[in-house]
């Protein structure tokens, strides 16, 4: 078996080759249609997802019914919705493929016996969460102490491939600016 998931998990220094496969054979290969929902606010997320290829982005609604954008997430990242699969809540958060996805997915009673059987994949599980929380913690404090042009600098920088694959509309909200400043910012950086 050599998919983009044997690969992906054969990067991590906490998996040994032995068990590679072993994990792997508990995804289960699924494909979602452009515009359809992963995961729908209010529903507890029960899919751990290897995205192999598409665009999925979350949202979440603000208090007068925008949308706001939260993450976006690409070929060979892992994708779910944390406190509603770990704490088994309702999701207050909304996954959306914006491009056909194809990719595999565990659910949370698999996970949870790889878990409990497996140690390294423990071990693996554990650093998926550090580095998403680090991310996360990073994102927010960037909505805090970077200026709009800093945070499209950085987004563009680290990943250029949402600029080709994502409507600016979902650009500028994850971003925290309206359309017509992320434009201005873009005209900016064109000149540069």
């Amino acid at each position: 078996m050599n998919t983009p998931l044997v690969q992906f998990l054969s990067n991590s220094p906490f998996l040994p080759p032995a068990l590679i496969n072993t994990i792997a054979s508990e995804f289960e290969f699924k494909e979602w249609e452009k515009g359809e929902l992963f995961l729908k606010e209010g529903k507890i997320s029960n899919e751990y997802l290897f995205l192999e290829n598409g665009f999925i982005r979350s949202f979440v609604f603000d208090i007068e019914g925008n949308e706001i954008t939260l993450d976006f997430f690409t070929n060979n990242e892992l994708v779910f919705e944390v406190s509603s699969f770990f704490q088994r809540i309702p999701s207050q958060e909304n996954f959306e493929t914006l491009t056909p996805c194809k990719g595999w997915v565990l659910t949370y009673e698999k996970l949870n016996n790889l878990f409990h059987t497996l140690p390294a994949f423990r071990e693996f599980g554990r650093s998926v969460l550090v580095k998403g929380f680090s991310s996360f913690k990073l994102r927010t404090l960037s909505l805090i102490n970077k200026t709009a042009e800093e945070r499209y600098s950085m987004l563009i920088k680290a990943r250029p491939e949402i600029f080709q694959q994502v409507p600016l509309k979902y650009i500028a909200s994850y971003l925290g600016v309206t359309d017509s400043s992320l434009s201005r910012i873009r005209k900016i950086f064109g000149k540069k």
